[in-house]
C-alpha cells in the first residue's frame, strides 16, 4: 500500500507539470508583448502553440512507448519539460518560442502516457485516479496562473525568470517519479505502442476525441486571454492573474465532482448537459456583464469547464477496453483534441485585432459549446470503442 501510494503520488505530481509551464505565461503576456513586440496575432500563437504541439507530437506517442516503454518515457517528458522552461531564459524570441515548442511537445506526451498508466496501474480505482488528475491540470493553471505575477514581483527576475522558476516542480516530478520508472504493474508495455488504426474508423472515438477538443477549445481561449480581457476592463495585472487562477481552483471542485455526480445520476448526458450550462453562463455573464461580477462569471465557467476536463479524460479511459487500447484512444484524443484546441487562442487572437473589441471572441467561446454538447451525448455512452452495438 505505500508502494502504491508513492506511485499515485509521483504520477499526480507529473501530472501537476503539464500545465504549470503553459498557465505561467498569459498572466505576463502584456508584459511578453511589450519587451518582444509581439502583436495580438503573434500573442495568440505563443499561447496557442504548447496546445498545437499537444495535438501534433501525441501522434509520436505510440513510437517513444515502443521505444522507451512507458515508466522511461514518462521520466524522458518531465526531462524535457524542464529543457524547454529553461531555454525560455534566453533573451530572444525564437528562444521564447522555441523553449514553448519543446516543453509543448513533451507535454503532448505526457498527455497520452498518464491515461494509460492510470488505466495499467489503477484499474480498479481508476475513476478516482482520473478524477486526481483532472484535479492536477487544474492545480497546475490554478498555481501558475495565481502566482506568476507575484513571483515576478517578490523576486525581482522579470517575466523570464519568474516563467523559468517552473521549471523546478518538474525536477521535483522527476525525482518522485525515478523509483517506478521500470514498474510493470502486471502488464507489459511493449504492445501499448502498436497502432491500433481501426480506432480511426469508430464514430465513438472521435465523438470522444472531437469532445476533448472543443472543451479544450474554451479552456485554452480563456486560459490565454482571460487575463488580458481582465485588464481591458480596467483590472489590475495582479488582479488578472488571480481570476485566471479563480476560474483554474473552481475547475479543480468541477473536475472533482464530476465523476461522482455522473455515477448518481446514472447519466452521462445529464453530468454533460450540466457541464456544459455552466460555461455557457459563466462566458454569457463574462459577455454581457463583465464589471463587478466578472469573478462570479469566472467562477462559474471555471466549474463548467473542469467539469468537462474531468469527463473527457475519463471517458479516454472508461470507453477503452484495456491500457493497451487506452494508450491508443488516448494518442488520438490528444492529438485531434488539440489540435482543434489550439485555434482557440489563435482565432479569439485574431478576432480581437480584426475587431478590437472582445465581444467576437467570447461569441466564438459560446458557439463552441455546441460542439462540446453534441459530441458529449455520444462519448458519454457507456460502451467500448470497437464494440458492436447492443440491441
Amino acid at each position: 500500500m505505500p508502494r502504491r501510494g508513492s506511485l499515485a503520488a509521483a504520477l499526480l505530481i507529473a501530472a501537476l507539470n503539464l500545465r504549470l509551464t503553459v498557465a505561467a505565461v498569459p498572466p505576463v503576456l502584456g508584459q511578453i508583448r511589450a519587451g518582444t513586440g509581439l502583436s495580438s496575432v503573434g500573442a495568440g500563437l505563443l499561447t496557442g502553440a504548447p496546445v498545437l504541439c499537444f495535438g501534433l507530437a501525441a501522434l509520436a506517442s505510440p513510437r517513444l512507448i515502443r521505444r522507451f516503454s512507458m515508466g522511461p518515457a514518462l521520466t524522458l517528458v518531465l526531462a524535457t519539460v524542464i529543457a524547454g522552461a529553461v531555454i525560455r531564459l534566453v533573451p530572444t524570441v525564437t528562444a521564447l518560442f522555441l523553449g514553448t515548442v519543446l516543453l509543448g511537445s513533451a507535454i503532448a506526451v505526457g498527455n497520452v502516457l498518464v491515461p494509460a498508466l492510470i488505466k495499467r496501474d489503477f484499474h480498479s480505482r481508476r475513476v478516482m485516479m482520473t478524477a486526481l488528475y483532472s484535479l492536477a491540470l487544474s492545480a497546475g493553471a490554478a498555481i501558475a496562473g495565481g502566482l506568476t505575477v507575484p513571483i515576478e514581483r517578490l523576486t525581482g527576475l522579470g517575466w523570464r525568470g519568474a516563467v523559468a522558476l517552473w521549471a523546478l516542480p518538474a525536477a521535483l516530478a522527476l525525482l518522485l517519479w525515478a523509483p517506478h520508472v521500470r514498474e510493470e504493474a502486471g502488464g507489459d508495455d511493449d504492445d501499448h505502442g502498436t497502432p491500433i488504426r481501426a480506432l480511426w474508423r469508430s464514430p465513438l472515438a472521435w465523438c470522444v476525441s472531437v469532445f476533448m477538443g472543443a472543451q479544450s477549445f474554451g479552456f485554452y481561449g480563456t486560459l490565454s486571454w482571460l487575463p488580458t480581457i481582465a485588464r481591458s476592463h480596467g483590472l489590475s495585472a495582479t488582479h488578472a492573474g488571480l481570476l485566471l487562477s479563480l476560474a483554474s481552483f473552481s475547475g479543480m471542485f468541477g473536475a472533482l465532482a464530476a465523476p461522482p455526480f455522473q455515477r448518481r445520476i446514472a447519466s452521462g448526458r445529464g453530468a454533460v448537459s450540466t457541464s456544459v450550462a455552466a460555461c455557457a453562463i459563466g462566458y454569457g455573464g463574462l459577455l454581457l456583464a463583465p464589471g463587478s461580477l466578472i469573478d462570479l462569471w469566472c467562477l462559474v465557467f471555471g466549474l463548467g469547464q473542469g467539469a468537462l476536463l474531468a469527463l473527457a479524460l475519463g471517458y479516454i479511459v472508461e470507453r477503452a477496453p484495456d491500457s493497451h487500447h487506452a494508450a491508443q484512444l488516448s494518442t488520438m484524443a490528444q492529438s485531434v483534441g488539440y489540435l482543434i484546441a489550439s485555434t482557440g487562442p489563435l482565432l479569439m487572437g485574431a478576432l480581437h485585432s480584426a475587431t478590437g473589441s472582445w465581444t467576437p471572441p467570447i461569441v466564438l467561446l459560446l458557439a463552441s459549446l455546441v460542439a462540446v454538447f453534441l459530441t458529449g451525448l455520444v462519448a458519454s455512452q457507456d460502451r467500448h470503442v470497437l464494440a458492436p452495438r447492443t440491441a
